[in-house]
This record gives structure tokens, sequence and C-alpha cells, in this order.
């Protein structure tokens, strides 16, 4: 497939790696230019463009940016067309989307990246951190698969996205409408625990909306006492262990 990735973050670059060497077109893009694009992003075939380039005439398109930046990019979506597959792979966060009012007020956040894009989307790949998704793939098969739970409303959406997480090295779990992906959500039990299969679907039946916000803050605090920032990402060893202790 012919697949564009707006954002070289923690999570685009692995899915510039990642999907490029499993044998798609992979053209990546930031808001610096493609000149600013490291090379390691582009080791295993993914080519550096423009963000206008990056969404032209393409079979899936992938969101991996802060959240805040969503309403910015809204009008180059505005011509692609209803066929292209658009996966959402963000996260709200307060400290960083604080003007976002609504999503904190309760509102899900594909949901709001949906109404910002005036299209529909599909949401994975937020519900694992960027040294787990970098590490831990594994071949189809394997029984220690860690898996990661989609949502969408259209079923070419689902389908598409589930094809491409398991793509990436993991098991894809169908979570149902983006009505519901609230469930995958920071501070929800499926949120960067690395559960199997066969443990996915409880971790996301036990989600409690209300309670996910706190749950959520008291991760951040954690991180950013230990690593003393907001912006870096814990390794997998103490993020898995820390969320599985706080949201399960």
């Amino acid at each position: 497939m012919n697949i564009g990735i707006i954002g070289v973050g923690h999570i685009g670059k692995t899915l510039a790696l990642k999907l490029s060497a499993a044998g798609h077109e992979i053209h990546v893009a930031n808001s610096r230019g493609p000149e600013t694009i490291g090379t390691e992003v582009l080791a295993t075939g993914a080519k550096a463009v423009t963000v206008q380039q990056a969404i032209l005439e393409k079979d899936v398109i992938i969101i991996s940016i802060p959240l805040n930046r969503i309403p910015a990019i809204a009008p180059l979506l505005a011509g692609v067309s209803d066929e292209t597959v658009v996966i959402d792979t963000s996260n709200y966060y307060p400290a960083r989307d604080n003007k976002i009012e609504s999503i904190e007020a309760g509102q899900v956040e594909s949901l709001w990246v949906q109404e910002q894009l005036g299209r529909p989307v599909a949401k994975a790949w937020n519900t694992i951190g960027s040294d787990s998704f970098a590490k831990k793939g594994k071949p189809a098969g394997s029984s220690d698969r860690v898996a990661i739970p989609i949502a969408a409303d259209r079923e070419i959406d689902r389908k598409v996205t589930m094809t491409l997480v398991e793509e990436t090295g993991f098991e894809a779990f169908d979570a149902g409408s983006l009505m519901d992906s609230w469930r995958q959500q920071p501070g929800a039990p499926a949120y960067c625990t690395d559960l199997a299969l066969n443990e996915l679907p409880a971790a996301i039946a036990a989600a409690d909306r209300a309670r996910l916000p706190k749950r959520r803050d008291l991760a951040v605090a954690a991180f950013q006492e230990r690593l003393g920032d907001a912006t870096t990402n814990p390794d997998a060893d103490y993020g898995v262990r820390l969320s599985r202790v706080l949201y399960m």
C-alpha cells in the first residue's frame, strides 16, 4: 500500500521503519520539512517528503502528531478521498494539550479528531509505549505477542488498520466503535500494559471512564519525577510496570 505518515516522533519513526520493512511504499513528513528528517527514520526505505506530498494519492494516512496540532492539518486533508483510510495514534495530555477543553470535560479523543478533520478515522497504536513498540514486535504466531486494540466505525478502516497493526509485529484486537475508544485512552487498563491477546478483552471491559484522568495524571507525575521532564519516554520495563500498577 501507499502510506503517508505525518509525524516522525517516537511512534511515527517506528511506524515508518516497520511498515516500509513490511513492503509498503512509505512517505513521511513533519512540520519542519523533509530535510530535517533523520536518516535513521528512512533506514528501511521510507522517503522524506512534505506534508502535502505525504497525503497525496495515498491508500492510508497515519497521523502521529500531538493532539493539539490536529486542527492545523485539517485543511490539508479536506481534499483526501473518502476511500483513504486515516488512522489516528494520538493521546490527550493536559500539560501539552490544555487548550482542548472539551476532551478534558469527557469527550472521546478520536471523536474529537474526527470532528476536526471532518472525516472518519480509526484509532490504533496509541496504547503501546514507544520503547515497547520499537522492541517487542514478534512474528505472527508467536505465543508472547503483545496485542494492540484498534477502534473504527467503517469496515474498511477496521480491516486495513488491523492488517497494518499485525504487520508491525503485534496482535490486532477489534475494540469496537470509535465512540468506545475511550477504553484505550491513557489511564485505562489496556493502556501501555503490554497485554497478550487473551488478556486484552478483559482489560478493555474493565475500563472505568471516570477514573481515567486521575490515573493518567499520576503516571505522568511519576514519569516526570523519574525522568526529569515531560518529553522523555520511559523504557519498556519501567513504563509497563508502572502502568500495570496504576491502571489495572
